[in-house]
């Protein structure tokens, strides 16, 4: 495979696709959603490698899953039982099981930029499952199928993501696939969780409530001991999606989050399974956006 072929079938973040490419992505997922049958083997024979340098049980089963409905077959890999720990290198880790014969890997990993020098130096495609707070490209794509199966098209909606912008490897994707889509994002954040380098406005949480979408990004409660949050409670107070705040959002928005969820935190436990959630439906939503993904690094 050509260093131009690994690259065209890589996704390491919606950055660097165009509009096209991402309604492609979305309508292919539409087109496995609607098989009657659960496993297709559509590309059988063919291995992929999930390798989580960093935890994630419900990214690496949601990939699981979409691999095994491809009919693939699935190598895991967990760093906290592998030679990593040892010291051995992110690269080189990749690289034998490279030397191995996988067709794709997925990889998700902590330390930023660690990524796109790998995938410079390995010559199978990579799916990007969360790096730093760079990139979740796959978690934007099943957001926008999720808004573009509740609304019909994109162009034109409002999305409001609150949260701990700063950190957050969601936000980043959205707001680039999003705006690519003709959807105008907007944040909203606590000063000392803005994202001085991504170009979106911010508004208050009550202008927020307007918006089509309401994104809740998960707080990381370990921010406390740094100082960066008061208290789970006054984080609620000010930019939590309390009930009362839900009773203000239009009839026709839905609530969605990128989970897992601190309940009664970011959002009230009673709104998880409200009727206009769909922090579950975005679950489910995951496997076809990742099979129509892994079946693009396959092709």
């Amino acid at each position: 495979m050509t260093v131009a072929q690994v690259k065209q079938r890589s996704l390491l973040g919606l950055k660097e696709l165009d509009g096209e490419e991402i309604a492609a992505i979305l309508d292919r997922a539409a087109y496995w959603e609607a098989q009657p049958e659960k496993v297709q083997a559509a590309k059988p024979g063919k291995f992929v490698a999930n390798m989580f340098f960093e935890n994630s049980t419900r990214t690496r089963f949601s990939f699981e899953v979409a691999e095994k409905r491809l009919g693939t077959e699935v190598l895991n890999f967990s760093a906290a039982v592998s030679s990593v720990q040892k010291g051995e290198s992110i690269y080189d880790t990749v690289r034998t099981l490279e030397s191995m014969g996988i067709d794709a890997g997925v990889i998700r990993l902590k330390p930023i930029g660690v990524l796109a020098d790998v995938a410079s130096r390995i010559r199978v495609p990579l799916i990007n499952a969360g790096d730093g707070n760079n990139e979740h490209p796959t978690q934007a794509l099943l957001d926008l199928y999720t808004m573009r199966k509740q609304f019909g098209a994109l162009k034109g909606l409002r999305v409001a993501i609150v949260g701990d912008i700063l950190h957050s490897r969601v936000a980043r994707s959205n707001l680039w696939g999003l705006t690519k889509l003709g959807v105008r994002v907007v944040f909203c954040a606590p000063d000392n969780m803005r994202a001085p380098d991504l170009d979106a406005p911010y508004v208050t949480i009550d202008e927020a409530l307007r918006a089509d979408v309401i994104m809740m990004l998960r707080v990381q409660l370990e921010r406390h001991e740094s100082g960066m949050i008061s208290s789970a409670e006054e984080y609620r107070a000010q930019y939590g999606l309390t009930a009362e705040r839900a009773a203000r959002i239009g009839a026709h928005a839905i609530i969605m989050h990128p989970a897992p969820v601190n309940r009664n935190v970011e959002i009230d436990d009673e709104l998880v399974e409200h009727p206009q959630s769909r922090i579950f439906a975005q679950m489910a939503n995951g496997v076809p956006i990742r099979m129509a993904v892994v079946e693009r690094a396959l092709s």
